[in-house]
């Protein structure tokens, strides 16, 4: 079994390059995108209702072509939880987007990255805290869940090119550092790290105003957390480095189910 996760930066834009098409190809049981920026309304059909898939999309109610997430899944969920059910206020830009199945709980996150003025870093703050409660609950329910997305921060000097030049940046925080901390403390495991605990310049981001992808000087800020048990079933996690349309790539997690 397969789970896609990608923050486009514009699901609109990715069908314009010809993207959505390639993450179709990647045959994945479960596809959770990040940063949307757009509404099921504005979406074509091939995006809103792609063959084999059902959809189901939250996006910003406060500002309009901003934020966002999406799943789509080949199977029929018990349950789709819209944002933060005990914070509903943290999450008007659609941030946050759960599926509940019969064996497992699938969560995409879209995380503040605490640098404007719609997503400073004392919503940031707030946020992650919201987060992990919702987390923390599903858990109590569902020995199998998934969170996956773009945190927004890079937990240790080897997650990005250069942690000395961003020791003082948001993103590369040690308070923000710290609550990747909490999370794994939480119970939660990093599959990519637990994976690859020594492998260094696998990064999923990168500033496109400096042409940084050219020379990989880029951050690992997209994740997927999982608990013990799920982590039991997983066979291989991968960041799909050379898929193009958005200034971040995928990342790929695959289980037995």
């Amino acid at each position: 079994m397969k789970i896609f996760s990608w923050n486009v930066n514009g699901i609109r834009a990715i069908e314009r390059k010809g993207a959505w098409d390639a993450v179709l190809e990647q045959d994945a049981d479960i596809i959770c995108l990040q940063e949307i920026k757009a509404e099921k309304e504005q979406l074509s059909e091939a995006l809103q209702a792609p063959e084999g898939y059902q959809g189901f999309f939250h996006s910003s109610q406060e500002r309009k072509g901003y934020a966002g997430t999406a799943i789509y899944t080949k199977w029929e969920p018990q349950e789709v939880i819209f944002g933060l059910p005990r914070a509903k206020e943290l999450d008007r830009h659609g941030r946050t987007l759960t599926a509940v199945f019969d064996a497992f709980a699938v969560v995409t996150g879209y995380f503040p990255n605490g640098k404007s003025k719609t997503a400073n870093l004392d919503y940031k703050r707030s946020y992650y805290e919201a987060f992990l409660k919702h987390i923390e609950e599903l858990c109590d329910k569902y020995i199998n869940v998934v969170i996956c997305g773009d945190l927004n921060v890079a937990h240790a000097e080897i997650d990005l090119a250069r942690p000395k030049e961003n020791s003082k940046t948001i993103g590369f925080l040690p308070e923000e550092r710290a609550w990747i901390d909490r999370y794994l403390a939480s119970g939660l495991i990093d599959v990519w790290r637990e994976t690859n605990p020594d492998t260094t310049d696998v990064y999923t981001y990168w500033d496109q105003k400096t042409r940084a992808r050219d020379r990989n000087v880029g951050w690992r800020i997209d994740y997927f957390l999982v608990t013990h048990e799920m982590f039991t079933r997983v066979t291989s996690i991968e960041s799909l480095t050379e898929f193009a349309g958005s200034d971040h790539c995928p990342v790929v997690l695959e289980y037995v189910d």
